[in-house]
């Protein structure tokens, strides 16, 4: 598959896809209103050409953007925000007070990725972090309200994928940028059923009773569209909510099954989740269904598998001996 640079929906929202391990994989969003623009995640270092070259298109200057927003602050969200603040002269970056300070200084965030992928890899997909100015960060509060043009956005605090995750809602629209509370749902799963959504446990705060009061918020807000960082605009957003929900309680009764194994539960986790999703997709129409949940979820299922047992990990500190 092979996404355009930008697609335009309706609303004033344009998806840009953000050049992050391959095409239709991530993006980052721009809601226009009466000549005034806000952006929603920024993608990588490498995504921030491509997010000027979007609103070059929209015929947008770079100072028509008033906020950068940040569902929250990994790197595939967040790790390009220094560098395209720096190109957006008005804007202030919008994020969620304990995401804040990892925007100001990313000294750690940058050695808690390396932790996870390698310095190769991490340098590779990520480069150097680019700090934001504090004078710059705009901590919110949850169900603030923020000015775009004429509108009024809100922001909403939805934590289960991180502790400091926050979606934004334009009433104005019907429209929700969702982050990775959503889920995610690449477009080469969609059939005559419509998008396939999976939720996304990768993050080491993963809750699942703080996921799932999240996605129900979302759900209960019944937007026309919903648009994920990973990949797009979806509809039907109550179908897949219910979706979701699903999926997270069985991806959790999966982990507890796997928990005691004594030589490689993550792998086990792992095998678990793509033979169950895998079913999930044939039930949903997907032709050759394994093979394509192997092909366009693999890595997904690697760092939800992780995610899992981190929160097993977690779990079990808590329980008493």
């Amino acid at each position: 598959m092979t996404a355009a640079p930008w697609i335009r929906h309706p609303g004033g929202v344009t998806t840009v896809d953000a050049a992050y391990v391959r095409p239709g994989f991530a993006s980052v969003h721009v809601l226009q209103r009466a000549g005034r623009a806000v952006v929603i995640d920024s993608g990588t270092n490498d995504s921030v050409p491509l997010v000027m070259r979007a609103l070059q298109e929209l015929g947008l200057s770079a100072d028509a953007v008033d906020w950068l927003f940040l569902t929250h602050v990994h790197l595939d969200h967040a790790g390009g925000a220094g560098k395209l603040l720096a190109q957006l002269p008005r804007a202030r970056v919008l994020v969620h007070p304990r995401g804040a300070q990892h925007m100001i200084d990313p000294a750690r965030l940058e050695a808690a990725t390396i932790a996870v992928y390698g310095e190769t890899t991490y340098r590779k997909l990520y480069g150097a972090l680019v700090p934001v100015p504090a004078d710059r960060v705009q901590q919110t509060s949850d169900d603030e309200r923020v000015r775009l043009g004429p509108s009024e956005l809100t922001v909403l605090h939805t934590p289960g994928h991180a502790l400091h995750h926050q979606i934004l809602f334009d009433a104005e629209t019907s429209a929700v940028f969702t982050g990775d509370t959503f889920g995610l749902s690449y477009r080469e799963l969609d059939t005559a059923a419509g998008a396939f959504i999976v939720p996304t446990t990768t993050a080491t705060q993963f809750d699942p009773p703080q996921l799932l009061v999240s996605v129900q918020r979302i759900v209960e807000l019944a937007p026309a569209a919903a648009y994920l960082t990973h990949f797009g605009r979806v509809t039907d957003v109550a179908r897949l909510g219910e979706a979701l929900r699903e999926q997270i309680e069985r991806f959790v009764e999966l982990a507890r099954e796997h928990a005691a194994d004594p030589t490689d539960r993550e792998g086990r986790i792992r095998l678990a989740l793509r033979d169950y999703l895998a079913a999930r997709a044939a039930a949903h129409g997907l032709a050759d269904a394994a093979a394509t949940i192997d092909r366009v979820l693999g890595p997904d299922l690697a760092l939800n598998a992780q995610g899992l047992v981190a929160w097993l990990q977690r779990t079990e500190k808590r329980s008493p001996a």
